[in-house]
């Protein structure tokens, strides 16, 4: 089955600059990409109405009992979100407790959603 990884590449994170933050930590994320990751495919989102968090991503997978958004994140925490995401697929419900996220994620979960019946997106189109 295939996680998907979406940032929300519009996040402005308090800032005018441009690229954007959020745009800023797809790039990160993409350059540290590999197979390590199994099938799973990162994804750029025009907007996940997280703003007031900074720059967010959300991660679900099929036949997980949950997806999640997690928010805050900087491109200093790319490899801290790739190691996230391999737990994440390694899960079997898709939680992975506090005590298994690095600690830059510990406080980077802003909620939870039923990942049941979700089917990923196959265009490279941001959504």
């Amino acid at each position: 089955m295939l996680a998907v990884l979406h940032i929300c590449v519009t996040c402005k994170a308090g800032t005018q600059l441009e690229p954007r933050p959020g745009q800023r930590l797809y790039e990160a994320l993409d350059a540290l990409w590999d197979e390590t990751l199994g099938p799973t495919q990162l994804r750029p989102v025009s907007c996940l109405a997280a703003c007031e968090h900074g720059c967010t991503a959300a991660i679900f997978m099929q036949g997980k009992h949950f997806g999640y958004l997690l928010g805050g994140l900087t491109t200093a925490h790319a490899s801290d979100i790739l190691d996230y995401a391999r737990s994440y697929r390694a899960s079997a419900t898709g939680a992975v407790m506090p005590s298994r996220r690095a600690p830059s994620l510990a406080n980077a979960i802003l909620s939870r959603f039923p990942a049941y019946g979700l089917a990923p997106v196959s265009s490279k189109d941001v959504l």
